[in-house]
């Protein structure tokens, strides 16, 4: 056995044994998170952005509204589109370069929870019918990592995406002409992620790096203002029995509005 491996090992025992206590290695109780902070229009050069702390854990979220021709089966539709960036300076284990499964993996589930929801009108995104329409991009920039990146980042995009707006254009004879005026995105849905993850026969809510760095399975749940599911992803290398999976969306549900709350400002 590796020396890494040794040391994921004694961890692993360490936080299993705290658990079996009914608490965890920072005292908070199965159900709790960390402190959420939430600042919105932090950026002075992005159409909407938002900075979000969840424990240590600290992101940073851009909107950006570009231009672009529309897809061939929805040509009056504008797109959104959502990426992430690890920084080297979040973690000393990232290095620079293309995005790791890591990253693309929080860019999709964060990307799926927004468009499942449907959470932008985006035949308000329209300007010229198969020609021309907005992009939407949400920019997910990790600055500090300790755990739950997929709800901090969840949280991020909302908030951001609350306070962004978007250029108007003017269309004459054919052509786009982008004016001065900008206004406001048409947000529909306001979808926030709760992941909750297994270690051991033990699930709990907002993990600490460490917590992720043992855990079994993780299934992320996105929930809409009225309760209702809109997606979910399992990862880790365990499975979920179904009583599992039916606390894991109970216990998210809970807690769902909550994040809300603090993402759009109420």
């Amino acid at each position: 056995m590796s020396k890494s491996n040794i040391v994921s090992h004694l961890k692993q025992k360490k936080i299993a044994e705290v658990l079996s206590t009914g608490k965890r290695m920072d005292g908070r109780a199965f159900g709790d998170f960390r402190e959420l902070t939430i600042k919105r229009n932090v950026l002075f050069k992005s159409e909407g952005s938002a900075e979000v702390w969840l424990g240590k854990t600290h992101v940073m979220v851009g909107v950006k509204v570009g231009t672009g021709t529309p897809f061939e089966d929805t040509p009056n539709e504008g797109v959104l589109m959502t990426n992430a960036e690890f920084t080297p300076i979040a973690n000393a284990a990232w290095e620079p370069g293309p995005p790791n499964e890591d990253s693309i993996e929080l860019a999709r589930v964060v990307d799926r929870g927004l468009r499942s929801a449907e959470v932008l009108d985006t035949a308000a995104l329209n300007i010229i019918s198969g020609k021309l329409v907005h992009i939407v991009f949400v920019d997910l920039y990790v600055l500090n990592y300790d755990g739950n990146l997929i709800d901090a980042c969840s949280a991020g995009a909302i908030a951001a995406l609350m306070g962004a707006k978007k250029p108007v254009y003017r269309v004459e004879n054919g052509e786009a002409k982008r004016t001065e005026e900008k206004v406001p995105l048409t947000v529909r849905k306001k979808p926030v992620a709760v992941s909750v993850i297994k270690i051991g026969d033990k699930l709990i809510l907002d993990p600490t790096a460490d917590e992720e760095d043992v855990m079994d399975a993780r299934l992320t749940v996105t929930f809409d203002e009225a309760g209702n599911v809109c997606t979910m992803q399992k990862s880790g290398s365990e499975g979920l029995t179904l009583d599992e999976v039916k606390k894991c969306i109970n216990m998210a549900q809970e807690k769902a509005p909550q994040i809300r709350a603090k993402a759009i400002g109420d």
